[in-house]
């Protein structure tokens, strides 16, 4: 049993240290007459891990909640799901997206968002993203 457990650590460490994140966030446009700060780029901050090239899954913070996301990439687009830790069926948001490459490992990320609800609207987001 010490064997078995000693060679699972051994594999999840070696995939821990060859892995690659993806950190990303959501730019929120200021309310009317506001002034930009801070906030409006650290609300929808969050971190990913890359299981293979075109799937990567996290958590994301989403005002004072963490909501599980997850990216299927094709090409420079990508699919995205994301969902909160409660209710998450009920208020499931998906959504499509394309990856410009700014700089070396730094993507801005312009995607459309929508709700499962019937009476919800499409929202367009602009997003920043690193790989590390």
């Amino acid at each position: 049993m010490k064997k078995m457990f000693l060679m699972a650590s051994l594999i999840f460490a070696a995939n821990l240290c060859s892995a690659q994140f993806l950190a990303i966030t959501t730019i929120n446009m200021p309310e009317d007459n506001a002034e930009w700060e801070m906030s409006n780029i650290t609300d929808n901050i969050g971190i990913g891990y890359i299981f293979t090239d075109d799937f990567v899954a996290g958590l994301v913070k989403n005002g004072e909640e963490y909501d599980l996301w997850g990216r299927y990439h094709f090409s420079n687009c990508y699919a995205v799901v994301q969902a909160p830790t409660e209710e998450a069926t009920d208020n499931l948001m998906f959504g499509v997206g394309y990856s410009f490459k700014a700089w070396k490992d730094l993507y801005i990320d312009p995607s459309y968002m929508t709700s499962n609800k019937e009476d919800s609207k499409g929202e367009f987001k602009l997003g920043i993203s690193y790989r590390f």
